[in-house]
């Protein structure tokens, strides 16, 4: 995984960032938004049973001070994560 932070002068803040293939976990400790950006992955959030799958143009969020799997099959999973107020 690589991951480069970008602050913004307003004080937000986005990651950007790749996810090789594999299984990974993420804690959060603000909630986050996960803008999928190329390639795809597959997701289950903490607390939840069922995988939810997502490709190019998607997006999932995530609730402050949680976390999810992420899972991906092949290629890279290129991301944005914005954190949410």
């Amino acid at each position: 995984m690589v991951s480069h932070s970008i602050l913004f002068p307003d004080g937000t803040k986005k990651t950007l960032g790749l996810i090789y293939p594999g299984k990974f976990h993420f804690g959060t400790d603000q909630a986050e938004r996960m803008e999928i950006v190329a390639g795809s992955c597959v997701v289950k959030l903490d607390g939840q049973t069922a995988t939810s799958p997502y490709t190019a143009g998607q997006a999932f969020e995530v609730p402050a001070k949680s976390g999810f799997d992420i899972e991906v099959p092949s290629g890279i999973c290129e991301y944005i994560c914005s954190f949410l107020p």
